[in-house]
């Protein structure tokens, strides 16, 4: 099956981190909130600015050695949620479910919710807002660039 790519927009990462956070009100309170770094840390800044949560904690797990998986790895433990009990675990993206299995195992009483979903990792996600296709790449805001493309009338004028 082909690779599709679905763009998110700083504005439709903005929209759904709102839409989640409102979702997660009736969840709480938190005692604190655990990014998944690092696309986890946007989500999770704006999570806790709408659920007025001042202890933003992070966990990060190298999944990817250059372009290749190995063996996950937590290279940054959360120093403060023991274990996670009262605590909620924010990630951008559950994919294949790797990150998000060894997030559990080392906060197994921790919500974890996430922006976006795909088959494969939606059991290990307590709540998300948008589910994917698993053949889909996401390309989130800060992995990509706007590129200036010239109007359509300078390139009838030049041939180009």
């Amino acid at each position: 099956m082909a690779t599709t790519y679905a763009t998110v927009t700083w504005d439709q990462l903005h929209r759904d981190a709102r839409i989640l956070a409102e979702t997660l009100m009736a969840k709480g309170p938190f005692k604190g909130i655990v990014a998944v770094t690092r696309g986890g840390l946007i989500p999770a800044a704006i999570v806790a600015r709408e659920l007025d949560c001042r202890l933003v904690e992070t966990i990060s797990v190298i999944t990817y050695d250059d372009e290749s998986r190995g063996k996950p790895e937590i290279i940054k433990d959360p120093q403060v949620t023991g274990d996670g009990e009262g605590y909620l675990v924010i990630d951008d993206l559950v994919d294949s479910g790797v990150t998000a299995r060894v997030v559990r195992e080392r906060l197994p009483k921790a919500l974890f919710a996430c922006l976006y979903a795909k088959a494969q990792g939606k059991p290990l996600t307590d709540l998300f807002v948008v589910e994917v296709p698993q053949e889909t790449w996401v390309l989130f805001p800060w992995d990509t660039a706007p590129l200036f493309i010239p109007p359509l009338a300078k390139k009838l004028t030049t041939g180009s």
